[in-house]
């Protein structure tokens, strides 16, 4: 068995701290308003995502929590459903931000609906504190179920 590296060490090798590039810190920008807006009453745990489609356009999402848990929504698949509904069918990249000291990659649910409008999205994850995860949606979802995997139609 392969033993995958742990996101949470500083060794990791998805771990980068410093200054983001121009387009990533606007993109942070967007996801902490956002994480602003989150309806999080349960949990107590705010998070906000901005995503960057093909032709540059950005879109926004919080968590919207609901008293019957399943019924909870991610700030990730929020901003991806914004974009979807806008027409918008390809995502270049997404931010997700914590206000935490450590940042958060996100969960199965979201990266499963990414690869659904960007297998090969570039993952930005960024806190309150200096450190922040770069990765692909490749590298953290690997062998990812899709449309490919779906028997085609048939002609009845």
């Amino acid at each position: 068995m392969t033993r995958l590296p742990s996101l949470k060490t500083t060794d990791d090798r998805f771990m980068e701290s410093g200054p983001l590039d121009t387009a990533v810190e606007k993109l942070r920008g967007v996801a902490k308003k956002a994480s602003a807006n989150a309806w999080c009453p349960y949990s107590r745990f705010s998070v906000g995502a901005a995503l960057e489609t093909d032709d540059g356009s950005i879109f926004s999402g919080c968590n919207v929590e609901n008293a019957s848990s399943g019924l909870t929504i991610c700030a990730e698949r929020n901003a991806i459903y914004q974009a979807v509904a806008q027409g918008h069918r390809s995502i270049r990249r997404i931010l997700i931000y914590t206000p935490t000291p450590d940042p958060t990659t996100p969960c199965g649910a979201c990266r499963q609906v990414l690869s659904e409008f960007g297998a090969d999205a570039e993952i930005v994850c960024v806190c309150d504190g200096p450190d922040r995860i770069r990765s692909t949606l490749t590298a953290l979802l690997p062998m990812s179920f899709g449309a490919g995997h779906l028997a085609p139609p048939s002609d009845q």
